[in-house]
């Protein structure tokens, strides 16, 4: 800005001293013309007398330093002091025209004799001659060079200009460079004020963006920060704008501003994001999946960045495992009574079975049907299980008196096996699903007796604790190996395949214990060993 006042203020200066040294020089040279054409016609006017009085005799005498010349009516030339020659003939030339015309004439034009830019005067005289006097117009030149100390006064004015405008500038650039933008209003003089309230206006409106866009910026930092997923966002050169602490987490992404790389299937979602294409990817971190989407973000039809989420997708992944698993195993399920039930059945209608073992087959298809029956009941309580437990209300239920009714209801199956029920502890009520608990507590005790061994016993303890009310359910059976026994609760699970077949074992029971304990909101605790029983707890909260 110094620079362009300096150059403003100094090209002001030059042009006003330039137009005052073109009209000094131009006045100065009009006046010099002037006088010499003056000095030129008051010698002319004497020389006319002396030349009426002595004739040429007086051109020869009076020796000017002017070049006089004598010219005829008829334009030849009479006298000439500086040419000795002949001359031609005159009478064309402008002066002399004029003053045969109307008594005088100027010219300044070359000369064709000297070929000098030569200042002319003609006069008439008395006798119709004419008298025309002349000099170089290098000497009206020299008249005018003696002026010209006053160039060097110029060049000093245009320095002392110089100095001048730069302080000039210099003054008037400094109090703006000093303003302090955050308080302009300081130390100014008035001229600045307009400049002063603008940029006031312009800091609040600034301060005001900066307002809005920190509480923005909060907002969606509080958003993010409180996702359970993972969001980043990039721009076209993959420089991390945007990153929460999840997505820092499970990708190691370093800080706002570095360059985000990422394993190759990643990184390939990334790159057809910024190529304008939705994309998808997994990722495997500490034993969760998660789903890594990639989406382009356009900004007037061009691609600008990308912005990424991770979605946990673990449970999702298990459902559709089990699913898969549970599809796969009861179609097996399902599959083993009817194919037996088909094969006896098609045995009988084709007459080849003895009439003594006719009652023997029907006796098996009705054993394989009602296996089949118990396993569609087992799915269908397990799948209403799923949907959040069965439509019925919520009410105070004894878990002392159900556990009676599930051993009266297991008695004769208990008998069979010569194993001893036996329910201990105190009444202790909770708040559920009658149903649903009477189901739970029915197959952990079924599976006590399936699962144990000729003259055991069975042991139903109820009880209060410091964490609430507590439900096991104890046998001395076969146990089951430690390496099993985080299986034990999946749908169709079962550790002994063989003996299960044998004692009709559909591998649901543990299953919907699990999913009823989820509807109770109660603890599921397993406690076996080998040859040492097993002990199953429920604690409800």
């Amino acid at each position: 800005m110094t620079k362009t006042i300096f150059k403003s203020v100094f090209a002001v200066g030059l042009s006003v001293l330039l137009l005052c040294a073109i009209l000094f020089f131009g006045l100065q040279y009009r006046q010099t013309n002037d006088e010499t054409y003056a000095a030129l016609q008051q010698e002319a006017i004497y020389a006319e007398s002396g030349l009426q009085i002595g004739g040429k005799a007086y051109l020869e005498m009076i020796g000017s330093i002017n070049r006089i010349t004598w010219i005829a009516a008829d334009g030849s030339v009479l006298y000439d002091n500086a040419i000795a020659g002949a001359i031609a003939n005159q009478h064309g030339c402008t002066e002399v025209k004029s003053a045969f015309e109307i008594g005088e004439g100027k010219a300044i034009r070359k000369s064709e004799s000297s070929g000098e830019t030569t200042m002319y005067y003609a006069l008439r005289c008395a006798d119709g001659t004419v008298l025309r006097l002349s000099c170089s117009l290098s000497a009206v030149q020299s008249a005018f060079a003696a002026v010209s100390p006053v160039l060097w006064v110029i060049v000093l004015v245009l320095m002392i200009s110089g100095v001048l405008a730069f302080r000039a500038a210099k003054q008037i650039v400094q109090p703006i460079n000093a303003l302090a933008l955050d308080d302009p209003s300081a130390d100014i003089y008035p001229e600045l004020s307009p400049l002063v309230s603008r940029i006031q206006m312009q800091n609040l409106t600034i301060q005001e963006q900066i307002d809005e866009l920190k509480k923005r910026q909060e907002e969606f930092s509080a958003l993010t920060g409180s996702m359970s997923e993972g969001f980043l966002l990039l721009d076209a050169d993959c420089i991390v704008l945007s990153v929460n602490a999840t997505a820092q987490r499970l990708l190691s992404v370093g800080e706002i501003g570095e360059k985000l790389t990422l394993h190759e299937n990643m990184q390939n979602a990334v790159t057809q994001a910024l190529h304008g294409q939705h994309a998808e990817a997994i990722l495997d971190s500490s034993g969760q999946t998660w789903e890594f989407i990639a989406n382009p973000v356009t900004v007037h039809e061009r691609v600008s960045g990308a912005v990424l989420l991770l979605v946990n997708v673990t449970e999702r992944e298990q459902r559709e495992r089990l699913r898969q698993e549970f599809s796969a195993n009861v179609s097996h399920e399902l599959k083993t009574p009817l194919t037996a039930i088909s094969g006896f059945a098609e045995l009988l209608t084709q007459g080849l079975v003895p009439p003594e073992k006719a009652q023997e087959f029907a006796a098996d298809i009705y054993k394989e049907a009602q296996r089949l029956i118990v396993l569609i009941n087992d799915i269908i309580q397990l799948s209403k299980l799923d949907e959040g437990g069965l439509q019925m209300e919520w009410e105070q239920v004894d878990l002392y008196e159900l556990s009676e009714n599930v051993c009266d209801a297991l008695h004769t199956a208990a008998e069979n096996r010569q194993v001893h029920m036996e329910i201990t502890g105190e009444r202790c009520t909770v708040r559920g699903v009658y149903r649903i608990l009477h189901e739970m507590v029915y197959n952990l005790c079924d599976n006590a007796i399936k699962y144990n061994r000729d003259g055991g016993s069975v042991t139903v303890h109820i009880a209060e604790t410091e964490k609430g009310t507590s439900l096991s359910v104890a046998d001395t059976g076969i146990g089951i190996p430690y390496a099993e026994q985080s299986r034990v609760f999946e749908r169709f699970y079962r550790v002994d395949k063989s003996h299960s077949k044998a004692v009709g074992g559909t591998g649901l029971g543990l299953s919907i214990v699990k999913h009823g304990a989820q509807i109770h909101h109660a603890a599921v605790s397993l406690e076996s060993a080998p040859d040492a029983g097993t002990t199953v707890t429920l604690l409800f909260l």
